[in-house]
């Protein structure tokens, strides 16, 4: 399970700050860094040096562009937020993401994402809105700045503590599990879906009222599996091909 576990930093700017996560990651088990668009030079003295030991997984962290690229293959991605946001996002604690582990792991080809920040202003709304869910930290309110590593720590420290209760507890499940709609395959459904509203005259991209943003939401909190996002996929080119032909039907 551990091993279908990505963390991955957004925009980091201090070198350090990789090294003590990659240290955070490897004494809780978990192997699988991803960068993206770094502030810095990831593999320094100093990176190597805060890892302690764990300087293996600087070396090997992956490097992204963007937080697409990043988490194209997962099918669970959850951004770390200290913060409300005008668009409320459901919202878990690492308890509760830790206890949601297993769940998520069973199917085949499953992935999990923790997205986490950049150490002055954490992630953007565009990027929260790019995430199924968002973990909070429930630190102190009178102090509640958490170090990006520390924040690392808590959240893999849950995930171990799930790996854990999980393999001392297997349940037989001769059940297969459908695979979930990857990150990948649901932005090219919101672009579809976004081309399609646009075509039949129910968005106006001019004025969105937040609506892609809701149905962003309420598709995400829904985790579609790979088959039900194809059947919906289905439903917008059927949708595409009547709008032509309902624009030049006369009006009644």
């Amino acid at each position: 399970m551990l091993d279908r576990i990505r963390i991955v930093l957004i925009g980091t700017s201090h070198p350090g700050n990789i090294g003590a996560t990659a240290r955070a990651m490897h004494n809780m088990g978990l192997a699988d860094l991803a960068l993206v668009a770094p502030r810095c030079e990831p593999i320094t003295a100093d990176s190597v040096s805060r890892a302690s030991g764990a300087d293996h997984l600087v070396h090997s962290a992956r490097v992204a562009d963007g937080l697409e690229e990043a988490v194209a293959d997962c099918t669970l991605v959850v951004g770390a937020s200290a913060r409300s946001r005008t668009l409320p996002w459901p919202m878990i604690t690492p308890r509760q993401l830790g206890s949601r582990l297993p769940t998520e792991l069973a199917g085949e080809g499953a992935r999990v994402a923790l997205v986490l920040g950049r150490e002055d202003s954490g992630l953007t709304n565009a990027e929260l809105q790019r995430c199924h869910a968002h973990v909070h930290i429930p630190t102190n309110p009178e102090f509640s700045s958490l170090n990006l590593a520390a924040a690392v720590q808590v959240l893999a420290y849950e995930c171990r503590l799930a790996w854990l209760e999980a393999a001392g507890n297997p349940q037989a499940d001769d059940a297969e599990t459908p695979p979930l709609a990857s990150h990948e395959e649901l932005e090219h459904y919101f672009a579809h879906l976004e081309r399609t509203l646009i075509a039949i005259g129910f968005h106006d991209p001019a004025t969105p009222r937040q609506l892609m943003a809701r149905l962003r939401r309420l598709t995400l909190r829904a985790r579609p599996e790979r088959m039900e996002l194809n059947i919906l996929r289905g439903i917008l080119s059927a949708t595409e091909r009547l709008a032509p032909r309902r624009n030049d039907d006369p009006a009644p």
